[in-house]
């Protein structure tokens, strides 16, 4: 599988999981931490481990198992490393806090989270 199909897959899982504000960063040409970035919010410590258990199961049936977990315990940021992809499911306030797309900009997700900021102000 692809480091593309693989950050899709997980979109789509999310998605189905009823995720928010679901984004994929393409980092290849940025860094050699991993090629994409899929970044999510969910609405509770339940929803983000079940979207993180979801997302786990269904990348484990592809054969595709991660290389590590962090944060399932208190769930406010769970990160999935699938080496070439890597997952975070945030809370909100916590998403806002270390606001990842803005700390990766330049990428599209970033331009146009800025654009709509700017667009509300």
């Amino acid at each position: 599988m692809t480091p593309e199909a693989m950050a899709e897959k997980i979109k789509s899982v999310i998605e189905d999981r009823k995720g928010k504000d679901i984004e994929v960063i393409a980092l290849a040409d940025k860094t050699i931490i991993t090629d994409y970035f899929v970044i999510a919010s969910g609405t509770s410590t339940t929803h983000i481990r079940g979207m993180a258990d979801e997302v786990i199961f269904e990348l484990g049936k592809l054969g595709v198992k991660p290389a590590g977990v962090e944060g399932y315990d208190t769930a406010s940021w769970i990160l999935i490393d699938f080496l070439d992809v890597v997952v975070h499911i945030f809370q909100q306030s916590e998403r806002e806090f270390y606001n990842l797309e803005k700390l990766w900009s330049g990428t599209a997700a970033a331009k146009r989270k800025n654009e709509k900021e700017n667009q509300e102000s």
